[in-house]
């Protein structure tokens, strides 16, 4: 069956160090100072800005005073963009199951899946870095 919700903890890791670092945008911020901040692995978090840097979030700075900037404006952008580098594309799920077992005319949820999936994706797109980092 599929996920109704999956946000798994490299996804989270990865909005909440992008909302750490857009605190400070212009600063540059170690592993290890994002790593005990958030209470998190090192090795972990490396893991997940790599993929960030990879998808252009973040910018790295190599060197003994070096970390990780945001590598996008923060107020372009959004919870939805970091979460879909990490675990891809947000999909509209319309069936608990990978493979649907009726024909969709007639769920037995009707349309709350379609409908979480939207806020889903309406809430994360629309929570950009910056709002955040103020709150």
């Amino acid at each position: 069956m599929v996920n109704l919700l999956r946000i798994s903890e490299a996804a989270s890791l990865a909005m909440h160090t992008m909302v750490l670092l857009a605190k400070d945008p212009e600063k540059v911020v170690s592993t290890h100072t994002i790593a005990t901040t958030l209470g998190v692995s090192e090795a972990h978090l490396s893991k997940v800005l790599q993929r960030l840097a990879r998808a252009g979030l973040v910018r790295s700075v190599r060197g003994p005073a070096g970390g990780f900037s945001p590598g996008k404006p923060c107020d372009e952008l959004a919870l939805l963009e970091v979460y879909e580098a990490i675990e891809g594309p947000l999909t509209d799920r319309t069936c608990l199951f990978a493979r649907p077992v009726c024909d969709g005319k007639a769920c037995i949820l009707g349309d709350l899946l379609g409908e979480v999936n939207q806020q889903v994706k309406d809430c994360l797109g629309s929570a950009k870095l910056s709002k955040l980092a103020r709150q």
